[in-house]
């Protein structure tokens, strides 16, 4: 409580009131949809996303989402367009001009311009019999039933109705454009998704002093080995190709098979054989899900005759 006010009631009403608002969009699809998603699917240029006020900031957003996930965009302060900016929209290009009531007076100055030299204009607005929407050639309705602010006046539930068909916009050209996380990767090469799709085992194996041994290798020295390695395994390799691993999960199923004939037996006798192994050009990702699928800490990195090139482990995949 806050000055005898319930803080988390209020909160807990906001939060269904926008929820509701996102729910009220679904009967709102129609055709108005496809056809936006199929202009900006087919524009040879950028799309670029224009509003005023809160609808501004919703619009940087969707833009932002946009061109991060295959679909040129960019957004203007429509107050610039006036100020030498026009120069930057092309018939090549798609408008996508967000306003709540759609009579927005900094939108509609510069619509006359786009129809003089045939933009598509992609109007978003709550209300369908606005100039906006009669001037646009798609509009997506946004209406909701009433703000989640307790005056209901400051943009609210409206600004997140607009945010979330612009994500499913930007949803829907996704699956348009067949885009997967390898794509979404290229457009983020700086953070850890970036770094696993575009990441390769050949940048973060470890080449250097490999733990190699001969399959005949008495077991005691090969457990020697195995500690010594600071990898927990150990390879056997013969006529240079690998035939199989030893690592300390081996150990102790080995000792507790053996028993007394655990120190009197070769490393070819407990190793495992046919040990996971990935081509140098395999992506970190991969090669997590491989770890994960198959509960181990290393994958062996070999070539096309199977030669040993390096081991890659959980710690050099952690992002």
């Amino acid at each position: 409580m806050v000055n005898n006010i319930d803080v988390r009631q209020v909160a807990a009403h906001c939060l269904t009131e926008e929820a509701a608002a996102i729910q009220s969009l679904l009967p709102q699809l129609d055709e108005q949809l496809d056809r936006a998603v199929e202009l900006m699917y087919h524009c040879t240029g950028k799309v670029i996303v224009t509003g005023v006020g809160k609808s501004g900031h919703i619009g940087a957003k969707i833009a932002a989402t946009l061109a991060s996930t295959g679909t040129p965009a960019f957004f203007i302060n429509p107050l610039d367009i006036y100020h030498g900016d026009l120069g930057v929209i092309t018939p090549q290009d798609v408008m996508l001009a967000l306003s709540n009531s759609g009579q927005t007076d900094e939108l509609l100055r510069f619509v006359p311009y786009l129809k003089e030299h045939h933009i598509v204009l992609i109007g978003m607005t709550s209300n369908p019999q606005s100039l906006l929407a009669r001037y646009s050639d798609v509009h997506l309705t946004v209406n909701v039933r009433q703000e989640a602010c307790p005056l209901n006046l400051a943009p609210t539930s409206s600004t997140t109705a607009q945010l979330a068909l612009g994500d499913a916009l930007a949803c829907a050209l996704m699956e348009v454009r067949h885009f997967r996380a390898r794509d979404f990767a290229q457009f983020h090469p700086g953070g850890s998704l970036g770094r696993r799709l575009l990441t390769t085992a050949r940048d973060v194996m470890r080449t250097d002093n490999l733990p190699v041994l001969a399959p005949s290798t008495p077991l005691p020295d090969a457990i020697v080995s195995v500690s010594e390695s600071k990898l927990g395994l150990v390879v056997a390799v013969d006529n240079d190709s690998v035939v199989g691993i030893l690592t300390d999960g081996d150990v102790r199923r080995a000792m507790q098979r053996l028993r007394e004939e655990f120190f009197n037996v070769q490393l070819k006798d407990v190793m495992t054989l046919q040990p996971k192994c990935v081509r140098p050009d395999t992506k970190l990702a991969d090669i997590q899900h491989l770890l994960h699928r198959n509960k181990i800490h290393a994958v062996l990195v070999t070539d096309d005759h199977h030669h040993l090139l390096g081991i890659v482990d959980s710690f050099r995949c952690a992002v």
